[in-house]
């Protein structure tokens, strides 16, 4: 086919097509019904689909096999996000002449440019670069590709002034061409697709701003970053940004600070000071994984925090893992920090000889853990340095691995109902580029986790290359309230660690065997897991969590005395409450109560005292009749053993 514009082909199709029919297209996607179909949705495609690769709709068509791609589709809306980052690095470039533009990549819910710029861009900025934005889509300037030889294209943007375009492109191959965008008098590097005009942006919203390392170097200069998004109408962005506003109000550092229940300090960077509070849901938690324990027999233990880095040799932490790993030197010799439990565990396993009848063995193991986090990934509690793990290493046979696998798998479906995440998505990871051991082991371990996820009738995708470097693994993705994914679940088969460490065990003939170890986290980091929990929640914790549960208030101080006996009877009953005696409005106390989110307020006045009873406010303004104090006790002892569900009080 000769130069001819895909587009201008794809209208000539349209318009020679037969009107009126209803055909659809066969397998082979090159009939006439196929043909008309793609030419009546054309008009509103922003790129299309060729051989499987999404390109221009200006593209040669070399090939009847094509489609559109509409802005809704997920290529769609990727290829809108992308020329979005490109129409908002020209309107920065029209507002400020001066700055330098570098890389525009598209990210999960949007887009950032990163620019070189003097001073940090303000609000105002952001609402000026919008406007200008704007303008440009209305101008609808035709967005065209061009091919260059790779140094033609340094010299072009080394004249242009943008430095930082030219040492991407320097970094290229010489004898390479590399693919340029143009839109009215800006250009930029890129591969593309994109829209094929300004116009074909409908919807979009710049964010917010931070600060970001040229090529996330932090020996390297401090960029300017705007975060931005874009949808394929109006509505959708609204939707989304009210998600985000929901986020804000949920977030859990805010939220966090506005509970008191942890805080973070320079002193000890992405480590996290856990107040009272905070640290009572701490402990709640690991208690909750400790009843878990005993009913699915686990064995907890405690390793040592710092190993001699012959240790970390020998696991192959050092070689596929020092760079999370804080060091120090202790009397002429070296030791690592540990980053995780394992290795420690193998130790416990060969303090003595193990039978076949021995096994499984399952060790679980709360101690604290470090790891070297750049100080750029650092986010309150769900990217710290200092944390502990509901962390669980299984020694069993290889004939014990699906059963043991399974028992994982329970216990894990009942914890997320137990916080209501209830839609939960299941990867089977596997063999990474950069590894330990042979093909022939990993295809074991793979089939093995395959197994059980079919036995348990669990459908799950393969995350290809995205394995341990010992071992492959099953991750669990959760959706929080606002529909988010989080990675938290995982488990983990491993030959490698057995072997290295020498394991064994005796088998039903007397001889030598290795065992297989499954490393298990439910709810992953604690202080990760509290992060996202407070977010699913907002705050508003299930009784059985909430640092307190009962905020007892009194109308005047004439119910002082008896306000008294009922806080006795209730920490008696280990009911965790407060009593507010102020001499304060009622209404001002009880809406300090619903802000500090406690699940039950006591209202204590003269009707109350000369009847012997409480009147409970549930949280959420909901009122409860009139209880005597033993009744209320049995209603809150009934709801903490329940242990409602996040979901239904968020």
């Amino acid at each position: 086919m000769d130069d001819a514009s895909f587009l201008f082909h794809m209208n000539d199709i349209a318009q020679h097509s037969t009107s009126g029919s209803d055909e659809r297209p066969t397998d082979n996607g090159t009939n006439a019904g196929a043909t008309k179909d793609i030419g009546r949705r054309f008009s509103k495609a922003i790129a299309a689909r060729v051989d499987g690769k999404v390109v221009d709709v200006s593209s040669p068509l070399v090939t009847e096999e094509a489609e559109p791609v509409l802005p809704s589709s997920p290529e769609g809306l990727e290829v809108l996000r992308h020329s979005t980052a490109h129409l908002m690095a020209q309107a920065v470039k029209h507002l400020f002449p001066e700055v330098q533009i570098t890389i525009g990549p598209v990210i999960e819910s949007g887009f950032y440019y990163d620019f070189k710029h003097d001073r940090p861009f303000t609000p105002e900025d952001l609402e000026r670069i919008e406007a200008e934005m704007q303008a440009i889509v209305e101008e609808n300037l035709p967005v065209s590709r061009e091919e260059v030889p790779r140094n033609d294209a340094v010299r072009l943007f080394s004249q242009m002034g943008e430095a930082y375009k030219a040492e991407i492109i320097a970094d290229i191959p010489e004898d390479e061409v590399v693919s340029l965008y143009r839109q009215g008098e800006f250009v930029d590097l890129c591969r593309g697709p994109h829209v094929p005009s300004t116009g074909s942006i409908p919807a979009f919203k710049l964010t917010s701003v931070a600060g970001a390392y040229w090529r996330g170097d932090e020996k390297n200069e401090m960029l300017q970053r705007i975060y931005g998004t874009a949808f394929a109408t109006p509505k959708e962005l609204r939707q989304h940004l009210s998600l985000l506003e929901e986020a804000k109000r949920r977030d859990h550092r805010r939220v966090g600070r506005e509970l008191d229940l942890f805080s973070f300090n320079p002193v000890a960077p992405g480590s996290p000071f856990f107040h009272p509070k905070g640290t009572l849901i701490y402990n709640e938690l690991i208690a909750y994984m400790r009843g878990l324990y005993q009913r699915y027999g686990y064995q907890e233990v405690l390793t040592p925090q710092i190993f001699d880095v012959d240790l970390w040799h020998r696991s192959g932490h050092y070689e596929n893992y020092k760079e999370n790993i804080f060091f120090t030197e202790v009397e002429g010799r070296d030791f690592g920090v540990k980053p995780m439990n394992c290795p420690g565990h193998t130790y416990i396993y060969a303090a003595k000889k193990h039978s076949y009848r021995d096994l499984p063995l399952r060790y679980a193991d709360f101690a604290r853990l470090h790891r070297f986090e750049r100080s750029g990934v650092l986010a309150g509690l769900t990217r710290v340095r200092s944390f502990s793990q509901d962390d669980a290493h299984i020694f069993c046979t290889p004939e014990q691995v699906e059963s043991e696998v399974s028992g994982v798998l329970r216990m894990i479906n009942e914890v997320y109902q137990t916080f209501g995440f209830e839609e939960v998505h299941f990867y089977l990871a596997t063999r990474p580029e950069k590894r330990l051991g042979d093909d022939a082991t990993w295809e074991r371990a793979e089939a093995a986790l395959a197994g059980a996820l079919e036995a348990n009738q669990i459908t799950y995708e393969v995350n290809a290359a995205d394995g341990a470097f010992y071992g492959p693994k099953i991750d669990f993705i959760v959706l929080d309230a606002l529909r988010r994914e989080w990675q938290l679940a995982t488990i983990q088969l491993d030959f490698m660690l057995p072997e290295r460490f020498d394991l064994s065990y005796v088998t039903p003939n007397g001889d030598e065997a290795r065992p297989v170890m499954i490393h298990r986290a439910v709810l992953g980091s604690i202080e990760r897991f509290m992060g996202i929990l407070i977010e699913h929640c907002g705050g508003d914790f299930p009784l059985w969590l909430a640092p307190v549960q009962v905020k007892i208030v009194t109308v005047t101080d004439n119910q002082d005395v008896y306000a008294r006996q009922v806080d006795a009877q209730l920490r008696q009953a280990g009911i965790r409450c407060e009593l507010d005696l102020r001499n304060e409005k009622l209404g001002y106390k009880i809406r300090e109560a619903e802000i500090q989110k406690i699940p039950y307020t006591i209202v204590i006045g003269d009707k109350e005292v000369q009847a012997g009873t409480v009147a409970p406010r549930a949280r959420k303004r909901e009122k409860v009749a009139p209880l005597s104090v033993q009744a209320f006790i049995e209603r809150l002892n009934r709801e903490r053993i329940q242990r409602v569900n996040v979901s239904s009080i968020s």
